[in-house]
Order: C-alpha cells, then sequence, then structure tokens
C-alpha cells in the first residue's frame, strides 16, 4: 500500500410531480436541450447536486414550476417507474400484466407497464402495483440491479458486510444488491458504510442511484462523490496503479496573473498549475508539477470556492477529479472615480466582475484578454448604475486555491 508524503489529511421521469392532498399532478418533462438545470433549493455543495444536474439536462428528471426540485421528498412506486423508462431504453423482456390497482386511465400506466416488460419492476401478490408505495431505497436498487441484469460476481454476504447494517437487508435484496454494490450503483449519503435499505428512497437519492446505473452500462461519465461506495468490486487498486487518499492537498499556481477578482455571486471557469509534485513514500511522482487542473470558481458560503473538476497530467492521462479549495471571502471594494487601469493591472476578472466595474466606474473598456470565460450578469448593469462603489472578491490564486481531494483518486502509474 502506497503512503504519500506531505498529503495533509483534513478532514420519475420528471419527477416534476406535485404531490398535495394526496393528488398527483400529471407530469410534463422538458427536452434535454431546454431542461432546467438548477434549482432553488439544490445547492452548488449539496451531496446529490451533480447527480441531480446531470439528470436533469438528460430529461430524466426535472424540477417543479416554482424552480425548485424538493429533493428530500419521497418517490412512489409509479413515480419511479416513470423515472426509470426515461432513463434507459431497453427491449421488452416479458408480456404485460394488468395490475388490479393501475387503471388504465392511471397518470403513470404506460409507464407502469414499461418498466414491468423491460424487467425493471414487478408487482405484489395477487397482480397488485401499488403505485401510490413510497419506494425502499433496497427496492430501487434491486430494480436497477434486475433491470440491468446484474449479478454478483462475488460472495454475496461478503459483499454485503461493507455495510454497517447488512443485517438490515431483506433476502430477496440481498443477491441484487451484493451487484449492484460491485458495480458501484450504491450511493450513501451521509455515511456509506450505511445502507438504510428499508428507508423511503428521496428523490436526491434516486436520482444518484439512477445516474450511478448509467455509469455502471457506460452511457455517462463518471461523477467523483466520496458518497459512491466503492470498496468493493472493480475499484480495488491494480499493480502500476495508486490511490490518492481523500485529505490529500494540492498546491497550485495561476500564471495569468497576480489576482482575480469575481462578484459573489458569479461563476467562472478557471484552470489552474499543479506547482508542486505529489509523491508517494517512495519518491514516485503521481501528480507531476506542471500538470492541469481543470475547474471553475463558485458562489459559496460568504465567498468564492474553487472547485476542481478534472486532472490532466503531463502525460496527457485526464482523471475526473473532486476538489475544492478554502473558501475565499477577502474583498477589495471599487469605488467610483478610481482608474480602471489601476484595478486591473496584474489582475483577470469573472465576468460578473468585470460588469459591475464598468457599471460603477463608467468604464466600457475593459478589454476581453482581462476576463475570465463565462457571462457577466446584464441585470448587473442595473442594480449598481448610480452606485458609487461595489465589493468583489479578492482572490490570490497561487496562495488562496490550494485544494483538497475531497475523494480518493485512482491514478495510474505509467
Amino acid at each position: 500500500m502506497f503512503t504519500l508524503n506531505r498529503w495533509q489529511s483534513r478532514t420519475a421521469a420528471l419527477m416534476a410531480l406535485s404531490i398535495t392532498a394526496g393528488t398527483v399532478a400529471p407530469f410534463i418533462t422538458a427536452s434535454p436541450s431546454l431542461a432546467q438545470t438548477t434549482f432553488s433549493d439544490v445547492s452548488s455543495n449539496y451531496w446529490a447536486a451533480q447527480f441531480i444536474q446531470q439528470l436533469s439536462q438528460r430529461g430524466v428528471i426535472a424540477g417543479f414550476p416554482d424552480g425548485s426540485f424538493r429533493p428530500e421528498e419521497p418517490v412512489t412506486r409509479a413515480q419511479f417507474a416513470a423515472m426509470v423508462n426515461k432513463a434507459f431504453q431497453k427491449a421488452q423482456q416479458r408480456q404485460a400484466i394488468n395490475f388490479t390497482d393501475v387503471p388504465s386511465n392511471y397518470w403513470a400506466s404506460s409507464a407502469i407497464e414499461q418498466a414491468y416488460t423491460i424487467g425493471f419492476l414487478s408487482g405484489y401478490p395477487g397482480n397488485r402495483f401499488e403505485p401510490n408505495q413510497a419506494i425502499p431505497r433496497e427496492q430501487v436498487l434491486v430494480s436497477l440491479a434486475n433491470g440491468l441484469a446484474y449479478t454478483p460476481s462475488g460472495n454475496t454476504e461478503s459483499t454485503l458486510q461493507y455495510f454497517n447494517d447488512a443485517s438490515n437487508i431483506a433476502s430477496y435484496a440481498r443477491s441484487p444488491i451484493a451487484a449492484a454494490t460491485e458495480k458501484q450503483i450504491v450511493v450513501n449519503y451521509p455515511n456509506v458504510k450505511f445502507l438504510n435499505p428499508t428507508a423511503t428512497a428521496t428523490r436526491a437519492q434516486v436520482a444518484a442511484f439512477i445516474y450511478q446505473a448509467l455509469v455502471s452500462s457506460n452511457q455517462v461519465s463518471a461523477i467523483n462523490s466520496p458518497y459512491v461506495v466503492t470498496a468493493v468490486g472493480s475499484t480495488t487498486p491494480t499493480a502500476g496503479s495508486v490511490t490518492i487518499p481523500q485529505g490529500t492537498a494540492i498546491a497550485v499556481k495561476y500564471d495569468k496573473a497576480e489576482k482575480i477578482l469575481v462578484t459573489k455571486d458569479e461563476t467562472a471557469p478557471l484552470t489552474l498549475t499543479v506547482s508542486q509534485n505529489v509523491v508517494t513514500q517512495d519518491g514516485t511522482i503521481v501528480i507531476p508539477a506542471g500538470s492541469q487542473i481543470i475547474g471553475q470558481l463558485k458562489p459559496a458560503t460568504g465567498g468564492s470556492q474553487f472547485a476542481a473538476q478534472k486532472l490532466v497530467l503531463a502525460s496527457g492521462q485526464e482523471y475526473q477529479l473532486n476538489a475544492t479549495s478554502e473558501v475565499i471571502t477577502k474583498t477589495e471594494t471599487v469605488k467610483k472615480g478610481i482608474s480602471t487601469s489601476a484595478i486591473i493591472k496584474d489582475t483577470v476578472l469573472g465576468a460578473g466582475a468585470a460588469t459591475a466595474i464598468s457599471a460603477v466606474t463608467g468604464d466600457r473598456a475593459i478589454a476581453t484578454e482581462e476576463i475570465l470565460g463565462g457571462a457577466g450578469i446584464g441585470a448587473l448593469v442595473g442594480l449598481l448604475l448610480g452606485k458609487n462603489s461595489v465589493d468583489l472578491i479578492a482572490i490570490d490564486p497561487n496562495t488562496d486555491l490550494q485544494m483538497t481531494i475531497n475523494q480518493n483518486l485512482l491514478v495510474s502509474l505509467r
């Protein structure tokens, strides 16, 4: 096992379903190109934010008319059937049956029939489907494993012993959940060791499970989340690879400027350079200085934070990277009458910051090469016209953006 020096440890288908007074509103799914991907109640640092955003973009799930997603609301079996049909395209595996509690005019009748015929869902004795029953977490995982025809390659009980509450998994669910665990479909928040199999699945949890099922079938790219269960199955490090542990610090630099200014509300793309080799105990370099980290500056509580998305090694190898900097809260006040050239000397601006500076100083001639990519928020101009000053987040990229890896990262030593 490798140890690293200087590594610092720190610690559906839409489901836009309005449930009121026991009634379920018909669902409408936006086309992927028009789909809403941000929601008023899903912050950027919410544990399932990336899963929700990606599935929304694919048109598998959607929010509510008020702009919310309601991630903690329970999911019914009918709603789950609708989501499965949007996520997976499969040929019919068996003939449809008429469930006694699903009338032909029920809003999800077609979705339930389809989910049954393609092998994702089954009914209860007496040809009942229980469409309005809240679906348990273990049932979601069984559905996904069965629908994708996954079976465990290892010993079922040995795999399930990873979970501290394995004894609570129903007998019918044990083999499918072991298979789902091996395929890295299981996502456990806030503690990966607790499956909570009998708990009702929430909209956020179902989004995470379905996304991981799509990853397992090579339909989407993996998201680096610390809550994906990766301790068993195919993620065991192999010869010629090393796991960089969660909590590792990566020193970075930014050569294009000595300072970055952004508004507290904007998101701006940014590529940083690794400034120091990350090495193993025996001196093997696993992340060489000069590697690139691609990500973005994003709003965070009280300031701005860099969130990494991709690591590109000098060799050209690319890895999805889940790492963040500390939140930067330092501010710089730009006042009316100040020289714009003095503000932007050795500085790059987020598009929102450039808009804010223009509005306060009246200077509309800020050069585009001094602005990070992204779009300025036009409404800022109206808000700031007539204002005498604006406070911007001031970032020293060579000291403020050192980041910490939030999830173990497996890299090849080739």
